[in-house]
């Protein structure tokens, strides 16, 4: 029974590839010391997934930025702004960073959520005249370092119609699908050089069939894998994120030596697609969850798998249900977790484990050691029944309609909020974050080890939040914010605050690029003992006349971006969390907050792949933000933010989570998200960003300018805010006090212009 994985977490176990890059970018370390610590974490990785007995070891699942962005290099799609010459590393970092090989600036790719996951991608850009050649040759080489190790690989890549549908297309409009006979022409050539290097079987990520494909899309695929089928080499085509039941008479007809199927979140595609396999072909079952880190019931799944496993033999393979990608590395790095809470979970390494206990009650299901695992999954199951809070399941049981809605309609809410601040048109703020530099790194390290006590803690973090505000106050900008000097994470902050909540000290996963994140363990009921921010709104607004936004993150958000409990609905976790954050707001609101921030960017990425699905889950997601903002009066302002977000497909549902402001990501875009807005009269006031911060790129005021006047067309002025579009946290002071500098001046032109 073989044993493969899909993908493995590329940033090492102590994010060695974030601060290796990081220090590349800074010039601190030369480019071949980054390819050594790339090579170093390569070699590591594979040695765990060897040990661990894992037969097919993934190559192509490692990226200096994102896999995608490598796959586009690979294929020569590179953005001309970005390109001189032949493709190289530092050609990857301009299209991901803003630059132009002058080294001025130059628009960075757009950066969207890959499908409803957590991690994003460098979105690719087609032109209609596009060729396609093979011009970035690191898929090759890390073939052949593998090789050179003993190791059987599969490579894994993007298959060409997944590639498609993420890229976007530029220039005149057409249709990407009259692209693909040319780029499946390069990918015959991708999979001739894999058989040359002696590979048999290759990996090829089709994600897009979980989603609902018009027929042109059904029939690319059938195009697609006819057309590679004479390549010399095994093709193992594989689904994740959803079902695909609804395609399966389309996928069981492909020409494919293998099916991967995510059996996590669909398990029940599992007898269909089993009872249509062709003698010769394998069936990979991703039984173990990818995406989150509870530890398996292994018992359970081998009693699942069992009649499979006696029907297929060996061409039963065991995987997980995705790419490791989304999980944190090593749990042995956790020496400070709860012993409980420990024993319930599973890292990337751990996961490889487990699919080798599964391999050992499938094939000896009567030995010692399959007795022993048994034993151990019933034990954990006993330990851990949910901690039930009493007072949580009353406060959900007594919610009525009253409790989700507004006391007022919005333009009888802003009338009131125009009287209390007093704003001009075209108000300028900042969406939450400034810059973390090492010196409030290193003073929070200082204060976790126990070197600075509380107070001096204190003291020193509202130095640099008062610092924080006087910069404000001399940029100009009408609506402040503290700066959130004191939180590690927009999530993590409030994990660790609140009550059903854990959290782990090296649990970090990649979100993008060197971006990381820690996600919190959702493991009980949730609760809130105490206030989490008022003390720092309240420091913060002391310093000052202008408004102070106080900063919250949404319970949407926060459920999406930790690890979540599999024992409870996730709607039912969404209103715990809506009902902490209500209290949050309350206490804010009667501490003299007159604006107040709930933070949703991870509001669209929770949409299930199937549209006809959308429905049940925008219900809930909008109710549980409703729950959180009913308790404001109407003088107080209810902002939200949200970034990477396509608003055309879900405006109705953002629209009725009835927010005073909403905040959004549209600078990269260049103002295109905004399209949804000429045909949607959204009723409430809206911030477009201005800026991409996610680039070291400093915009010029006419660029800002004309980003703005492009939004007036779409938008009513007095419904129009000023801002970027997402927190400055990750930026450093440098870049931040220029661009907003330039933000606020922009504002003040289109003011001047508007007389």
């Amino acid at each position: 029974m073989t044993l493969h994985n899909l993908g493995f977490p590329r940033i090492g176990r102590r994010r060695e590839l974030k601060f290796a890059l990081e220090q590349y970018w800074r010039g601190e370390l030369t480019q071949p010391q980054l390819l050594t610590v790339a090579a170093e974490l390569r070699r590591t990785h594979w040695q765990w997934q060897a040990e661990a007995g894992i037969d097919l070891l993934p190559v192509g699942d490692f990226a200096y930025y994102d896999q995608v962005l490598t796959l586009s290099a690979t294929l020569g799609v590179i953005p001309p702004r970005h390109r001189q010459g032949e493709i190289d590393l530092d050609t990857l970092f301009r299209v991901a960073r803003g630059r132009a090989p002058s080294g001025q600036p130059a628009a960075a790719a757009e950066m969207t959520k890959y499908f409803n996951s957590n991690y994003h991608y460098l979105v690719p850009e087609l032109t209609a005249t596009q060729q396609f050649s093979i011009r970035w040759p690191q898929l090759f080489e890390e073939v052949q370092e593998a090789q050179a190790l003993g190791y059987q690989v599969k490579p894994v890549l993007l298959g060409p119609v997944t590639f498609l549908h993420l890229a976007k297309t530029v220039g005149e409009p057409f249709d990407k699908l009259q692209l693909l006979p040319s780029l499946l022409q390069s990918y015959q050539q991708l999979l001739a050089r894999f058989a040359e290097l002696g590979v048999e079987w290759v990996q090829l990520d089709e994600p897009a069939l979980a989603l609902e494909l018009a027929p042109d899309w059904q029939q690319a695929y059938e195009t697609a894998y006819v057309t590679l089928q004479t390549v010399p080499v095994k093709l193992l085509l594989a689904s994740y994120y959803g079902s695909v039941a609804h395609h399966q008479s389309l996928i069981s007809a492909l020409p494919v030596a293998g099916l991967h199927l995510d059996l996590v979140t669909a398990p029940e595609q599992l007898a269909p697609f089993a009872a249509a396999l062709r003698p010769a072909q394998v069936l990979s079952a991703g039984v173990i969850n990818g995406r989150n880190v509870w530890a398996a019931e292994l018992d359970l799944l081998a009693q699942a798998l069992a009649p499979y496993a006696q029907q297929l033999g060996e061409r039963l393979w065991l995987a997980p249900s995705c790419s490791l990608l989304h999980t944190p590395v090593d749990l042995t790095l956790e020496t400070e977790l709860d012993p409980e809470l420990k024993a319930r979970l599973a890292f990337a390494r751990q996961k490889l484990t487990e699919l080798q206990q599964l391999q050992q009650l499938l094939q000896y299901p009567t030995s010692d050691a399959a007795q022993a695992i048994i034993a151990h999954c019933q034990q954990r199951r006993a330990q851990q029944a949910a901690a039930v809070d009493a007072k949580v399941t009353a406060r959900l049981a007594a919610l009525g309609a009253e409790d989700f809605k507004r006391q007022s309609v919005f333009l009888q809410r802003q009338v009131q909020q125009q009287a209390t601040l007093r704003l001009p048109l075209l108000p300028t703020t900042t969406i939450g974050s400034f810059p973390q530099t090492a010196a409030i790194r290193q003073l929070r390290n200082r204060w976790r080890s126990g070197e600075l006590a509380d107070v001096e803690y204190t003291r020193l973090l509202q130095q640099i939040t008062r610092d924080t505000i006087e910069r404000q106050l001399k940029l100009g900008l009408d609506v402040l914010v503290h700066g959130e000097a004191e939180r590690n994470d927009m999530v993590e902050y409030f994990g660790e605050q609140l009550q059903g909540i854990g959290f782990t000290r090296f649990g970090w996963v990649q979100s993008y690029g060197s971006r990381c994140v820690k996600p919190p363990l959702i493991y009980g009921d949730v609760s809130r003992p105490q206030p989490m921010t008022l003390a720092w709104a309240e420091y913060a607004q002391s310093l000052t006349d202008k408004p102070v936004k106080g900063m919250l993150t949404g319970p949407v958000t926060i459920l999406h971006w930790s690890f979540v409990r599999e024992d409870l609905p996730r709607e039912t976790i969404a209103y715990q969390l809506g009902l902490a954050i209500r209290d949050e707001v309350a206490d804010l609101q009667q501490a003299g907050i007159r604006i107040i921030q709930i933070d949703e960017p991870a509001f669209r990425e929770g949409l299930p792949l199937k549209q006809s699905d959308w429905k049940t889950y925008l219900d809930w997601a909008v109710a549980a933000f409703r729950l959180c903002a009913s308790v404001a009066r109407d003088d107080t302002q209810i902002h939200t933010h949200m970034c990477y977000s396509e608003f055309n497909d879900t405006i109705e549902a953002i629209a009725a989570m009835d927010a005073d402001v909403i905040t959004i990501e549209t600078s990269r875009s260049h103002m295109a998200l905004l399209d949804v807005f000429e045909a949607f009269d959204y009723p409430n006031e809206i911030g477009p960003g201005v800026y991409d911060i996610h680039s070291p790129n400093i915009p010029t005021v006419a660029e800002m300018v004309a980003l703005m006047q492009q939004a007036a067309k779409r938008i009513p002025l007095r419904q129009l805010w000023v801002n970027p579009d997402c927190g400055l946290k990750t930026r450093r002071w440098e870049e931040v006090e220029p661009a907003l500098r330039h933000m606020v001046a922009a504002a003040r032109e289109l003011r001047r212009q508007l007389g």
